[in-house]
């Protein structure tokens, strides 16, 4: 059986992936054009066409993207922490994410021919080699969330590997949530990982579910430095808590497209 399989397998492979670089092309000149308008303008111009992107792609490939709001539809700007489990995550974020929004991404990104040109547009850049480089991302990161742009930050700083549901968190979402008093909304990525499992040697991308977690907020008005011990053990709990409910007991749940 998995001999028959593996074939139709890379074909299913070959296939998203062409997908995925022919939208991309696509929608590269209009992207282009936007840059021109600046960093937050052209920047929020680029994720209506990401959206495009995303809203094409995830169907076309039998990947089904629902949502599961157990914040009550909560409107705002917010830092939204969310965990990280597969290469597939961005993509997720650009479909369901509220927008505008920016991610905090990996310099090293922006090297990769074409879609490095894209993710320097939509994404605040951090360089972690440097205490330079860290600085100037969180100045940036501080930029954005007084131009009312919301940012979404992985704690765990990097893929989840682990057999754990979460790795611990770094101190940065945290910082910056207090510094300008910007509530913390857990989002949880609930299958990316079965879709799209980041420790494979080999890419296994597979059709079906992925459901994204809306959490209700963290109020952080009034929080100093000396609670963000605190304040991130209370986000890292919820988020654990919702995760072992849902890979562990699911139940019934209200879905939105």
């Amino acid at each position: 059986m998995n001999i028959l399989l593996k074939p139709l397998h890379a074909i299913y492979m070959l296939y998203a992936l062409l997908l995925w670089l022919a939208i991309m092309f696509l929608i590269l000149p209009p992207i282009a054009l936007a840059s021109l308008l600046g960093k937050v303008r052209g920047g929020n111009i680029t994720f209506y066409f990401l959206r495009l992107w995303a809203h094409l792609w995830f169907p076309l490939v039998g990947i089904w993207v629902r949502k599961i709001r157990k914040d009550n539809n909560e409107k705002g700007d917010f830092l939204f922490v969310v965990n990280h489990r597969s290469y597939l995550d961005a993509a997720i974020a650009v479909k369901v994410m509220p927008l505008p929004f920016r991610p905090l991404g990996k310099i090293e990104m922006k090297k990769i021919p074409f879609f490095g040109f894209i993710y320097k547009q939509s994404v605040v850049l951090v360089d972690r080699s440097s205490a330079v480089g860290r600085s100037n991302s969180v100045r940036e990161m501080i930029y954005m969330i007084k131009q009312g742009v919301s940012i979404l930050i992985f704690p765990e700083g990097t893929t989840n590997e682990s057999d754990r549901l979460l790795t611990p968190f770094h101190n940065g979402a945290f910082r910056i949530a207090i510094e300008t008093q910007t509530p913390l909304k857990p989002v949880l990525y609930l299958d990316s990982g079965t879709r799209f499992p980041h420790h494979h040697k080999k890419m296994s991308l597979t059709p079906g579910r992925c459901r994204v977690l809306f959490l209700p907020s963290v109020p952080v008005a009034g929080l100093t430095m000396e609670d963000l011990p605190a304040l991130k053990q209370q986000v890292f709990n919820i988020m654990e808590d919702a995760l072992k409910q849902y890979t562990e007991q699911p139940g019934p749940v209200l879905e939105q497209a």
